[in-house]
């Protein structure tokens, strides 16, 4: 790649310093590379095309791209596509300002909520399931998927101007954009009501935000250099806020800052500690404190719109719950007492603590045997072998305060049917030989009272507080052997009619141990309490720290994000994903064979993942080179390779490799960030390819700079030959797989074979393969 002038024997000295950290130097040239100095001696074709016309031209063609591709027939379907029953219902909880929970941080939601609110919309549609119409319900969804084909259509030219902002010329940085600009999964995932473009958006704007600061690294201090960074915290903290996974471009930007200090504290470049100290000071406050504030802005903003009750009001604690407009727990919330006659709901999976007059068999399928008592199960639906009278075992006043039931109390319940008392004992659970087996014992046979005795231990409180139906979340511990009643959603044999299991858990701290009172159905005499269970005056939210808030939320997110593991057809793993060997079914429309169908223009991914390949060889064979006293690539190219190439690897490899450490349901679009950062290597690949030069240096001089002499790329005619040549056979594939991505027109057997490229795919409406018989 290099001419002779630069394959020479290194000399002993120390290595040069890195680009990314030193006072720029007066450097040693020799006569042969003098030329390459001048831009004049540049090809006529490089010339025009890294003039300031011709790349600005080159933008705003690219971006016009960008906007037609992604917004060509965006109406259709005009039905709900895939996740748009997901974050299409978001934004409808928005308007109508009701609470809901998610796994992922609210920014992107709110943006749709924010995009609905513009054009229109009122929240009526809840986007129930994949193919509802959206015509005949009167949605304005052309607007909400507008969000995210604008912010799609712009990350093309951010694309493209952070290879020019990191020296490389019109054709390659044309070239990294284009790769995106054709991508068919990019425009699939930025058409529709979904959270990757506005996720992608943000991550290529904290990229371009880095590589400016980093630009600006010699006018430390400079408003432009405080802008900059500050920039990269803002896009930090926005992406981040937009998906789950967006944490991981904090960890890609994390890296390079790391490095960057590293550098800074080397007492060989003589700078002292408090210049170090000022640095980390200036980056922790930026790009660590900046960022958290604004994540919690953007958490503070959602809270402060879901103030009404919603469907996610039953994830949160009843404190949380309380502070909602309208929450049943702030509207029927009823203080219990002893004899009162309640069901009983696990807050997880929401079934009714049952029992009925069955009995447990007297061996198990394994063979284990059973106590052959009567079965206790959870049961999904109002039954009255849900009810169960609470029975104290301590002497109660005739009237007054003394008759409520408070939490640490130990009582009894009496299945009210079967007058028998619920019980557990130390004899195996039909499905877990690990915990207890849950039954009941005749009322009248205190042979076994003790094993009868069950404390209400409540969830977050105070001594001497009052159990209350609805809100007050509970453990029920059997007193003597101190296990949790216990639920899980695995079912029983045909025997319990497929009813849930009822188990002791010897974890009494397991988190999905909550029970909690529906409601009372009657109290002592058997007459339902109007004054305690039904409709009373609506209440004021009650107040909850924002702080409380906050954590509550972001522990049940990692709870839930971690708790989706559940298959899924069209799941896949990490090493699929370069490779493009699965896509997503997103949507069918059977009567004219019509379908939209997730996967990349495979001609793109295989030469990112090439790229990505080629970069390690050849960072693999200068370390070699070097090893034996050879310089194989110029100073100024390694530079370029290590801390603009490098840098772009370091982006794929934090938004890629974490996935294989998942165990979480995991999809081909989770690829799209880092799909992005390897156009960004494969652009800067072909570069070193393409010229023997680089445009270098491209800081921003400082007071004391003392520029090398300039170097400029020249890609010749053969670089927008070969670019050229290739853009063309990326739209031929795009435009070739373009009926999947748009789900427009529709495709017989044979046209969905002959897309079918890899044998992988699993493609909706394929022809069947017939064999000829003679």
């Amino acid at each position: 790649m290099a001419g002779p002038s630069s394959l020479r024997i290194r000399k002993g000295r120390p290595p040069p310093e890195s680009d990314a950290a030193r006072i720029i130097h007066n450097d040693e040239d020799d006569d042969e590379s003098i030329e390459l100095h001048n831009p004049r001696n540049r090809s006529i074709v490089e010339q025009i095309m890294e003039s300031d016309q011709a790349s600005v031209a080159t933008a705003v063609v690219l971006t016009a791209l960008a906007f037609a591709l992604r917004f060509y027939k965006i109406n259709h379907p005009d039905q709900v596509v895939f996740d748009e029953v997901h974050f299409g219902k978001f934004a409808s909880y928005y308007i109508l300002r009701q609470y809901y929970f998610d796994v992922h941080p609210p920014l992107a939601k709110m943006l749709f909520g924010l995009a609905g609110w513009f054009v229109g919309y009122d929240g009526h549609f809840m986007f129930e399931n994949i193919g509802d119409s959206y015509l005949e319900n009167h949605v304005p969804y052309v607007g909400l998927r507008a969000l995210p084909a604008i912010l799609g259509s712009l990350t093309i030219p951010i694309v493209y101007a952070i290879m020019k902002e990191c020296g490389y010329s019109t054709v390659i940085a044309a070239f990294s954009a284009s790769l995106i600009l054709f991508d068919n999964a990019h425009i699939a995932q930025s058409r529709l009501i979904l959270l990757d473009a506005t996720l992608i958006f943000f991550m290529s704007l904290t990229i371009y935000s880095y590589v400016r600061f980093r630009k600006y690294r010699y006018l430390e201090y400079s408003p432009d250099w405080w802008g900059w960074l500050l920039a990269t915290g803002t896009f930090m903290a926005c992406t981040w806020a937009s998906k789950v996974n967006g944490v991981l471009t904090v960890v890609a930007i994390g890296i390079p800052v790391l490095v960057d200090l590293w550098d800074i504290l080397d007492i060989k470049k003589g700078r002292t500690m408090e210049y170090f100290t000022k640095h980390f000071i200036a980056r922790a406050l930026a790009l660590i404190v900046w960022p958290i504030l604004l994540y919690l802005l953007f958490f503070y903003i959602h809270i402060s719109i879901l103030v009404n009750s919603g469907p996610g009001d039953t994830f949160m604690s009843p404190a949380f719950q309380e502070t909602l407009r309208g929450n049943e727990m702030l509207l029927n919330s009823q203080e219990i007492r002893y004899y009162d006659t309640v069901t009983f709901r696990h807050k997880d999976t929401r079934v009714f603590l049952h029992s009925h007059w069955e009995r447990y068999p007297l061996r198990y399928d394994d063979g284990r045997v059973s106590s052959q008592g009567q079965q206790v199960t959870g049961y999904g639906h109002d039954d009255s072998n849900n009810h169960w009278q609470v029975i104290p075992t301590k002497a109660l006043p005739e009237t007054g305060r003394g008759r409520i039931v408070r939490h640490d109390d130990v009582i009894q319940l009496l299945h009210v049917n079967t007058q028998s008392n619920l019980l557990t004992h130390d004899v195996a659970s039909p499905l877990m030989a690990t915990n207890e087996e849950f039954t009941t014992w005749p009322k009248d046979d205190f042979s076994r009272f003790n094993d009868t005795q069950f404390q209400v231990r409540l969830a977050e409180a105070n001594e001497g507080e009052p159990w209350k139906s609805k809100s007050g979340h509970f453990r029920l511990i059997h007193v003597p052997t101190k296990v949790a009643m216990w639920t899980h959603t695995k079912q029983l044999p045909e025997w319990a009619f497929k009813q849930q299991e009822i188990n002791g858990n010897k974890n009494i701290n397991e988190k999905t141990a909550i029970w909690f009172v529906d409601t009372i159905v009657a109290d002592e005499t058997g007459t339902d309490m109007k004054n305690r269970t039904g409709e009373i005056a609506p209440q004021e939210p009650k107040k909850m720290n924002f702080f409380k808030k906050f954590a509550e939320l972001q522990l049940l997110m990692l709870q839930h994000n971690a708790g989706l593991t559940a298959s899924h057809p069209y799941a896949s793993g990490p090493i699929n994903w370069p490779f493009l060997l699965t896509g997503i079914s997103f949507w069918t429309e059977n009567a004219d064979q019509k379908q939209i169908y997730l996967v990349g223009n495979l001609v793109g991914w295989w030469t990112c993942v090439i790229a990505v390949s080629t970069f390690a060889g050849i960072i693999g064979s200068d370390l070699l080179a070097r090893r034996r006293a050879f310089e194989p690539i110029p100073e100024p190219v390694r530079n370029r390779l290590w801390n603009s190439t490098g840098f772009f690897v370091v982006v794929w490899a934090v938004h890629y490799f974490p996935f294989y450490l998942m165990n979480r349901q995991l999809f081909i679009h989770h690829y799209l960030p880092s799909h992005l950062a390897s156009a960004l290597v494969a652009g800067s690949v072909l570069s070193f390819v393409l010229s023997e030069t680089v445009n270098y240096p491209i800081s921003v001089w400082g007071p004391l700079t003392r520029m090398k002499p300039r170097t400029y790329a020249d890609l010749g005619v053969k670089g927008p030959v070969v670019v050229g040549l290739y853009l063309l056979l990326l739209f031929i594939m795009f435009v070739y797989m373009a009926p999947l991505t748009y789900g427009t027109p529709g495709l017989d057997g044979v046209q969905v074979n002959a897309r079918r490229l890899l044998s992988t795919w699993t493609l909706h409406f394929a022809a069947k393969p017939t064999t000829d018989t003679a």
